[in-house]
Parts: structure tokens; sequence; C-alpha cells
């Protein structure tokens, strides 16, 4: 018996050892165990409640599952050929410690509403991980903004578009943009954990049960906030699992062009930062090589978590109601971005927390003349002038600065329409004073800036740590 499958009854031979082969899931399933018992253990609480066990019944089953818990935690539990998955595996074991008491486990449940339950179980804990891990990289963002300077005296590099110099900003104003958007990440976290906290159990199969089971009893003991409404969605719902998988990629695309902004800072040709030895990896032939791994493994990475949501989704495409076995590929793919964005996040962080910025390197190549430009036109513009004949204007004179090799400020300074004037708005740093746009890179709107980042990842933090994703046990 202890050889055979739980549903080995309907059937008049052993299941063929290919079948069991490509069925099998407790390869990567075993995460679960400990969410597994904790939904067994409301199973046989829901059971008693019922009626349907006794209380000396439930109490030996529990005794079983405790004895269990203790031996995946102690990596005492043995597991036996027959097991297909963590969750015959832990009833098989139940039942060899509970005898025909624990053969009453399984009353009233199907693996489809218990393999349903244990993984909401494991999003809610393990999202709840990741968006406190991405708060942390947030963190940095915020620690290394203000160390750099808010203020007029702040540290200044240029601003790209299209990977052209085009302004120059604060680095607090740059970093605290990679802040926000990974706020934008923890929001979208918190909000799937609070769409997926639904309790399946009860479910069944597909269609409940006709003993009289209280699956609002169930939610409650397992700290879910509701129960499901409709058990053939229930068992067959996977919308959650996508929506995770698309919040992580949502985090590795954002860890991935992070990445390759540090990638390019580290360059010799660029000289903005310099990795601290304990996050950088050298050559296995070239001996002078510092080369920044963590930056572009988080770049590669993103394809691999991109890849994780659209196989998902091409598997629920055509998934009819309710439960099929195809939904058994939801699994790997989750287990495997959790990992890779938990491991991206704590790496990345430490990268950038302690990498050394070269100021002076950046605020030159922000001083480029050509980077006033822009100020020149608005200054026309505040003096009445159309700003499509600014920009045609000063355009012109960027032209012939580079066509003849003359600095800008000397063309300016001759021009009739700027003049001597206009040329203070070329001098280093001036660009970034004069930004004062509520949300810009100046020193005025950055006060306010630091103000209200502070006040987000305050209320954010409250919000992750007020999430209902006690660990079971």
């Amino acid at each position: 018996m202890a050889d055979q499958p739980l549903w080995h009854g309907r059937f008049e031979v052993s299941p063929a050892e290919t079948l069991m082969k490509f069925t099998e899931s407790l390869s990567f399933d075993q995460k679960l165990w400990r969410d597994d018992i904790a939904g067994s253990k409301a199973h046989v609480k829901g059971l008693v409640h019922a009626q349907i066990i006794s209380k000396s019944e439930g109490e030996s089953i529990l005794s079983a599952l405790e004895t269990v818990y203790q031996e995946f935690a102690s990596n005492k539990f043995e597991f036996v050929q027959s097991d297909e998955d963590i969750h015959t595996a832990i009833e098989r074991r139940v039942t060899q410690i509970a005898g025909d008491t624990g053969a009453k486990l399984h009353t009233g449940r199907s693996r489809n509403d218990q393999v349903a339950t244990a993984l909401r179980l494991w999003c809610k804990r393990e999202l709840a991980n990741i968006a406190k891990l991405t708060l942390e990289l947030c963190d940095v963002f915020n620690k290394r903004a203000n160390e750099f300077g808010w203020g007029s005296d702040g540290v200044y590099l240029p601003g790209y578009t299209h990977m052209q110099h085009a302004q120059p900003v604060l680095l607090a104003h740059h970093f605290a943009a990679h802040a926000w958007s990974m706020l934008r990440d923890v929001d979208r976290l918190t909000q799937t954990i609070e769409r997926l906290d639904v309790s399946p159990l009860g479910a069944g199969a597909l269609a409940g049960s006709s003993l009289p089971l209280d699956a609002d009893f169930v939610a409650n003991e397992l700290g879910f906030a509701r129960r499901f409404n409709n058990s053939l969605d229930a068992v067959s719902d996977r919308d959650f699992v996508a929506e995770a998988l698309f919040d992580l990629a949502m985090i590795g695309i954002h860890l991935s062009r992070i990445g390759e902004e540090w990638v390019m800072w580290t360059t010799q040709e660029f000289g903005f930062a310099v990795l601290d030895d304990a996050y950088a990896t050298g050559s296995s032939m070239l001996p002078q090589k510092k080369n920044a791994d963590i930056a572009e493994l988080a770049r590669g990475k993103s394809g691999r978590l991109i890849g994780n949501l659209t196989g998902l989704l091409a598997t629920l495409k055509a998934m009819p109601l309710a439960y099929n076995r195809d939904l058994q590929e939801d699994k790997e793919p989750l287990f495997d971005s959790v990992n890779q964005v938990g491991l991206a996040l704590q790496a990345l962080a430490g990268m950038i927390a302690t990498a050394k910025i070269n100021a002076p390197a950046m605020k030159s190549a922000a001083d480029s003349e050509l980077l006033g430009a822009t100020d020149l036109a608005e200054w026309l513009v505040a003096r009445g002038m159309p700003f499509r004949e600014a920009h045609a204007h000063v355009g012109a004179l960027v032209s012939k600065s580079i066509r003849d090799s003359v600095k800008l400020s000397q063309l300016v300074a001759v021009d009739k329409k700027l003049g001597p004037d206009a040329v203070s708005l070329l001098n280093p740093g001036v660009g970034v004073a004069r930004r004062t746009t509520k949300g810009g890179s100046g020193p005025v709107p950055g006060v306010a800036q630091a103000s209200e980042l502070n006040a987000a990842l305050t209320v954010m933090n409250a919000r992750v740590a007020s999430l209902n994703n006690a660990r079971p046990n």
C-alpha cells in the first residue's frame, strides 16, 4: 500500500514508470511543505468543527502533522518512490503515523483545492518578502540621494535622452527616479497579495462537497481575508500566479535598467563610479579587469523573468474549466522568478550601497556648454520669443559652435538676441539650479521631493509590514 499512489483504487495495475517520472512534481514542489501542512491543519480543524470527525481523531491527525512538520524542519523526512508530489508525501506519512485515523485527513478535500491553498499561502509569504527586499533597495537609493545632496551644492551629472547628453540633473534626482519606480513595484505586489488572499479550501475537486464543510471557518484559520465564491473558479484560477510573475518581471525590468546604467557608469569611458571589490568580479585571463557582473546579470536575467511570465500565459490561454494537470506548470516559473528577483535585489542593494561615486567626472561631463542650450532657448522665451523660433535660433548657434570648433559661450556673447547677459546660463551648475518645476531636478523642488520620498517610503513600509503574511506552522 505504501508504494502505491493515493489514487490507486480505481486501477488494476500499477502506474508505468514513465508516467510517474513525467507527471511527478515532487522535485520542485517540496517548497510548499510548510504551506501544505498549514492547510492540512486548518482542514482537520474544520472537519472537527463540522463534526465530520471526532475531536480525538482530529487531535491524532494534528499530532501526526506536527510530527511531519518537525521531520521536515530537521531535514529528517524520508520520501518514497510513490510520492508524486509534496501533498501526497505528507498525507502518506500522516497515515503511517496515525494509522486508519490518518486516512481521514483527505475527507472532503481534493488535491485541486489543496494545492491551490498551499500555493496561495506560499505566495502571500514570499511576495511580501520580495516587497520588503524591494523597499530595502529603495532605501539604498534614498540614502545615497541624501548623501550626494538635493541642494545647490549637490552632485550633478548629465541627464540623457536617446543616450545623448540632454540636461544636467542632480544625482539625488537620478537615484530618486529609481526609488519611485520601485515603489510602484511594491504597490503592485501588495495589491496582488490582497487579491490572492482568498481560501480555495472547501472547493474540492471542482464542485464543493456534500459534507457540511465550513469554508469560512478554515479560511479564518489560515488567515485568509475571505473564502472562494465559486468552486470551479477556485481550483482553476491561476490569475494570481500570472500577476505575481508580471510583478516580478516588472521588477526585473527595472533592475535591468539599473544594471545597464551601472555597467556603463563603471567603464573607463564613463568613469562615474567604482565598485567595491566585494561586489565586483575579475577575469580569468585579464589581470586588470574589474567587472560589474551583478549589474550584467540583473540585465541578463530580465529575459528569463519575462519568459517565465509568457510561458505561463501560454499555458493558461486555452484552459477549460476546471482543473487540468497543465496547471502543474505554474510552480517552476513562479519559484524561479521569486528566487532570482530576491537574489538580484539583495546583490544590487549591496553593490550600489558600497560603490564609490566619482563626482568630479560626473560634473565635468555635465558642465559641457551644450547642455545649457535649452536654458538659452527658455531665456529667449521669457523675453517674448515663441519657443519654436527660440529653439531654431539656439540650434543654429549650437551647429555653428560644433562646425567651427568655437565655444558656444563666445557665440552667445556676440549674438544680438542673446548677448553677454545670457552667457552666465552656460556656467557650471547653473542649469541644475534653474530647474524649479515641481518634481523637477533642482534644489527647490529637490528639497520637496526628498520629503515626499521619505514620506512615501514610510507609508509603503507600514503597508508591507501590515500584510497578513504570517508564516504557517
